[in-house]
């Protein structure tokens, strides 16, 4: 698999980052002691993400977080991918560093798509202190194994470009296939089976999946850019009405976290 490739899959995979904004300069009235050099130094913490159909990503942030204040002092933020769960050997998996810098977004498309991809957080979102921020991707660096390391620009990373007449009737369009069925039919198989799965979102990729707190992930072998093109190529990925046999695409999915964040939206 290419690169890009397997470095957009991973990314759109993954349901969570690893935050890193740069430490703003701390006024004197938020306290010094251990905060007194901390400026310039890096700032790690944890978010839950989601994606426009271009790939960028979206971010749900409290301004009471230091994260969020810090990347309104310098945009620029690093946000790392794990895709090494499960494995014996962490460091054998695929991971993704992506950096880019972050803006506030009043979009209501964006703020429909996060709280589709999590909608547990529909019980903050509302709250004053919270906006979308989605992250023009500059840069990735991707380590998909030993001696599998590849630097990417954004040119390389090739993005899909925005779908507009898809982004316009994604809701409809999920209203319809959650209403036929489609999440059981699309999701991997497990031991328990695949009750309860239901359709998040669809993109020029692939399209997101949820059941409680798991996430999965079916990635088009090539992309589409409206609601028409979407529903042909799910009807040829998903298994049969009687549920027998495995999705026709290639899937993915990872537990989630099942606690709210603390009032940062992240930690």
């Amino acid at each position: 698999m290419a690169p890009a490739l397997r470095a957009r899959r991973l990314m759109r995979a993954c349901d969570r980052a690893a935050l890193a904004t740069v430490q703003r300069p701390t006024p004197a009235d938020e306290g010094a002691g251990a905060m007194a050099d901390a400026a310039g130094w890096p700032y790690p913490s944890l978010v839950l993400v989601a994606f426009d159909h271009d790939g960028s990503p979206l971010l749900l942030l409290s301004t009471l977080a230091d994260h969020t204040r810090n990347l309104l002092a310098d945009g620029r933020v690093g946000l790392l991918f794990d895709g090494t769960a499960g494995l014996a050997q962490p460091l054998t998996g695929a991971r993704l560093s992506v950096q880019g810098r972050a803006e506030r977004s009043d979009d209501p498309d964006h703020r429909a798509r996060y709280l589709r991809r999590h909608p547990d957080a529909a019980l903050y979102a509302g709250f004053g202190d919270f906006a979308i921020y989605r992250v023009a991707v500059e840069r990735a660096h991707l380590v998909a194994g030993f001696g599998r390391i590849h630097w990417l620009s954004a040119a390389e990373l090739d993005l899909p470009a925005p779908a507009p007449a898809l982004a316009a009737d994604e809701a409809a369009l999920l209203d319809r296939l959650n209403g036929e069925g489609y999440g059981p039919r699309l999701a991997p198989a497990s031991d328990d089976g695949t009750d309860g799965w239901s359709v998040t979102g669809i993109d020029p990729e692939g399209c997101d999946l949820r059941r409680g707190g798991y996430v999965a992930r079916v990635d088009f072998e090539q992309r589409i850019h409206d609601p028409e093109s979407a529903k042909l190529m799910l009807d040829t990925l998903v298994r049969p009405p009687d549920g027998s046999g495995q999705p026709g695409g290639s899937t993915s999915g990872t537990p989630t976290a099942g606690t709210p964040p603390d009032s940062g939206g992240g930690a």
